[in-house]
């Protein structure tokens, strides 16, 4: 995944997925981590993500977003 693809990401504390998240950043690695920034204010978050913990973002994009 690149900078700005929209992610899903697995919440820590109960392992359900939360929407709402880009990709901010690629670090590099193996395997690689990823830097997220929510989209609602564009913070990005203080911790790398693994690869097992993000997943492209599955809803339907709604035509006027």
């Amino acid at each position: 995944m690149q900078p700005g693809t929209r992610v899903e990401v697995r919440v820590r504390f109960d392992q359900r997925w939360a929407s709402g998240f880009e990709i901010a950043e690629v670090v590099p690695g193996d395997p690689p981590g990823y830097r997220i920034r929510r989209r609602s204010d564009g913070s990005v978050l203080p911790t790398v993500f693994g690869p097992d913990e993000v997943r492209e973002d599955r809803r339907r994009q709604m035509w006027w977003i």
